[in-house]
């Protein structure tokens, strides 16, 4: 049902367009004086009161001064909400206790509640005074109906088969009204007007079209502001809300659903308007390559959607486009999975669950569906802390084969959300359009939006989120479009191993099922994500820029029971992101860092390509050293990629036994694995101190000859500290997985002068 937007959130904006501005003014006329929240109430004992001998004492309030309420009350029009920190600023400012201000909130939204509700009723009252008098005419009509051109008695005669069908259809329609309302006030927690606007024509780009996706892409701009809760089109049948279901990382919340809904229409209105390619909000950067955000062109069109940002976060804003090996239907099915959508982000989300489903979509497709989930945004660094995050996703079809998802976060619009952890990020409207190609793709284009904390992040690592290579734009579409390359190589023919022995579909998906396990485990020791039980732990001998984490393992598939400590860093090298990736990646060079190599040359056994370049990949190695005791027996897995995004190797060591099993396509739950690795972000020339020298100073001339060229090292490793759980570390694990660590950078140094 359409209904008008107010620039004020909350209450005030589900006042309709007939609302009478002159309601305000009367507010305090109808006994609706706001009162502090110190109201001290001077009254009588029980025993007074039933004797009836004394007059009722009266309240005494403490009324606020002109100026207070004038601060309030504009405070009130940007956030009817406010969160504890925004109600310690008002009462320092305002000089009145916190809990005045409280209470002044509560009682400004109960009163503009009630005008609400006055209002509503009034206008039902009229539209129903006129349904009666058109009742009455009609049946004065019928009784003695006279021909409008004669003046005379009409003569009766048949009804014509169309003015039955459009008697039936008004009926109808008007029946599915009342459902329409009596759901909304069953759902919403409030009445909703039957008639509160004419009907507009038929053909034009009504709220409605535009909900069930009817409007043409070269409509974006225009966007509705109703959400189809499960609108069935082919019967016209309102499907309930769906109720919340298990939350995998939390209690469940008694959530305000019509205040997700206008947050999520309005995410998605601003989702549309900033994806559009002439869209002013985008500005090309100094070096004329990435698309920055116009901070103030931004400011200037969109109101603050979840409030205004806290004094101590930052900005970050990017966009991107690119082509995708999957039609708009599949990638819309895999975004609203959220195991889909973790499987096809690895390295971006190391956890995700939904806690709720507003809306499961209509029509038997994801137009209009709502939810909200819960999410852990990394990047693969000790240096930069994980983003948990809480969101509204909602999925809408804007025209045939366009679809768009958008999130927004709502981390701070309800107290209740976040009163046990503090909030360090929210996501701003961000998400993507999907379009279908001709050729069977499609074109994505990807906005992300976010504001966080800017001090948990290691000043090496402040200039890589700013730039948006941590959380762009860039790195999410790179990530969406190895995961189809794979899928598409997947169907690719059998790929033969070294003995010319056949990898057949299963086996191939069961040793990409272990070597993705492998790079979750390699993630989550790096970045302590609640993907596993990581304790950190804190050496006095070690350096502030090495991560050590330990956890204890006692029967689980796929890890080796004991104590297994994880240590981690990461560094800037003067060195281009691709020599440095194909240095880590390349065989023959792998014994000048990799102690697993024992001297020797790796050798590639089995190859399952991911993607067209020969860098994405999952191997199977073995070492030739003739001294190597345990070369018979025990092989490497490893992954690697490499984009524009950053790049990745990983690897662990496995046994031929169980590395046979999965290769036959066996289960792979229960290969124990120890994962170690590197990831590679590009980086260029920055100012945040670095020592004057080639082996720090990015600003200087590179290995590689490249003017500001460079890239940040993440090292990571996992040990088995001890193989019985019950067992307590000991200083010589600490200092072999720190030496371990150091080992290998100055190893790698030393390999680039």
């Amino acid at each position: 049902m359409p209904k008008n937007k107010m620039d004020s959130h909350g209450d005030m904006g589900l006042l309709g367009e007939h609302f009478d501005p002159s309601l305000v003014g009367r507010m305090r006329e109808d006994g609706y004086e706001s009162r502090s929240g110190s109201d001290n109430i001077e009254g009588a004992s029980g025993e007074d009161q039933d004797a009836g001998d004394y007059q009722r004492p009266r309240k005494k309030y403490n009324r606020h001064t002109a100026n207070q309420i004038q601060e309030l009350e504009s405070f009130f029009k940007e956030c009817p909400h406010p969160d504890e920190k925004q109600r310690s600023e008002l009462s320092r400012r305002l000089g009145l206790e916190s809990k005045q201000i409280k209470f002044w909130f509560q009682n400004r939204r109960t009163q503009m509640k009630t005008q609400l509700e006055r209002h509503e009723n009034a206008i039902l009252r009229q539209e129903n005074d006129k349904l009666r008098a058109e009742n009455e005419l009609l049946k004065q009509n019928m009784s003695d109906p006279i021909c409008n051109n004669c003046g005379g008695p009409v003569v009766p005669v048949p009804v014509s088969y169309e003015q039955q069908q459009l008697r039936i259809e008004n009926a109808r329609l008007k029946d599915e009204l009342g459902r329409v309302c009596a759901l909304a006030n069953k759902f919403l927690g409030r009445p909703l007007t039957s008639s509160a606007s004419p009907v507009p024509p038929f053909g034009s780009n009504t709220k409605f079209d535009l909900a069930v996706g009817r409007n043409g892409y070269g409509n974006l701009g225009h966007t509705d502001n109703t959400l189809p809760m499960g609108l069935d089109n082919n019967g016209g049948v309102m499907m309930p809300l769906m109720k919340p279901i298990g939350n995998a990382v939390g209690n469940e919340v008694p959530f305000d659903r019509s205040m997700f809904v206008d947050l999520a229409l309005a995410a998605m209105d601003e989702l549309i308007k900033i994806a559009q390619v002439e869209s002013p909000i985008w500005i090309k950067s100094l070096d004329g390559g990435k698309e920055v955000l116009n901070h103030e062109e931004y400011m200037r069109t969109f109101p603050p959607c979840i409030g205004m940002k806290p004094s101590n976060f930052v900005i970050e804003a990017t966009r991107e486009s690119g082509v995708v090996l999957a039609n708009s239907l599949d990638l819309v099915e895999t975004l609203m999975d959220v195991n889909g959508w973790v499987e096809m982000f690895p390295s971006l989300i190391a956890r995700a669950a939904t806690i709720d489903i507003v809306s499961s979509g209509m029509g038997g497709t994801k137009s209009g569906a709502l939810q909200m989930i819960h999410a852990e945004f990394q990047v693969i660094s000790p240096f930069v802390p994980v983003r948990q995050v809480k969101f509204l996703r909602l999925c809408k079809q804007l025209a045939e084969g366009v679809w768009a998802v958008a999130d927004v976060s709502v981390d701070g619009n309800q107290e209740n959300l976040n009163a046990q952890t503090p909030v360090t990020c929210r996501r701003l409207p961000s998400g993507c359009i999907i379009q279908d190609m001709n050729n069977g793709c499609c074109k994505v284009t990807w906005v992300e939006h976010s504001e966080y904390d800017e001090s948990a992040v290691h000043r090496l690592y402040r200039h890589i989120l700013n730039s948006g290579m941590g959380f762009g734009a860039q790195r999410w579409i790179a990530a969406l479009q190895r995961h189809y390359e794979c899928m598409a190589m997947l169907l690719s023919p059998t790929i033969l191993g070294e003995d010319q022995t056949v990898i057949n579909l299963g086996g191939k998906k069961s040793m990409l099922k272990l070597a993705r396990r492998m790079v979750d485990s390699f993630c989550s020791g790096v970045c302590a994500s609640t993907l596993h039980n990581w304790g950190n732990l804190v050496v006095e001998s070690v350096s502030e820029d090495v991560r050590i984490l330990t956890r204890k393992i006692i029967n689980e598939p796929g890890e080796p029971d004991g104590i297994v400590l994880s240590v981690s860093t990461s560094v800037w090298l003067p060195v281009s992101q691709q020599r440095l990736f194909d240095f880590l990646r390349d065989e023959q060079s792998r014994s000048q860092w990799d102690i697993l190599s024992n001297g020797g040359i790796l050798q590639e056994m089995v190859q399952i390509p991911k993607g067209q370049g020969h860098w994405n990949t999952v191997s199977v190695l073995r070492s030739t050293a003739v001294d190597a005791n345990a070369s018979d027996n025990m092989l490497i897995l490893q992954e690697t990629w490499n984009d524009v995004s950053g790049s990745l190797v990983v690897y662990a060591p496995v046994d031929v036994q169980s590395v046979s099993v999965v290769m036959n396509g066996g289960d792979s739950t229960y290969v124990a694995l120890l994962p170690s690795g590197f990831v590679i972000l590009p980086g260029n020339s920055f100012s945040n101190g670095e020592p004057n020298n080639c082996n720090g100073n990015p600003a200087k001339r590179d290995c590689d000859g490249n003017s500001g060229g460079g890239s940040f090292l993440t090292v990571g490793f996992q040990i088995l500290a001890s193989n019985l759980p019950s067992a307590k570390l000991t200083v010589e694990s600490v200092k072999t997985v720190h030496n371990l660590i150091s080992c290998t950078m100055q190893r790698i140094k030393t390999a680039f002068n």
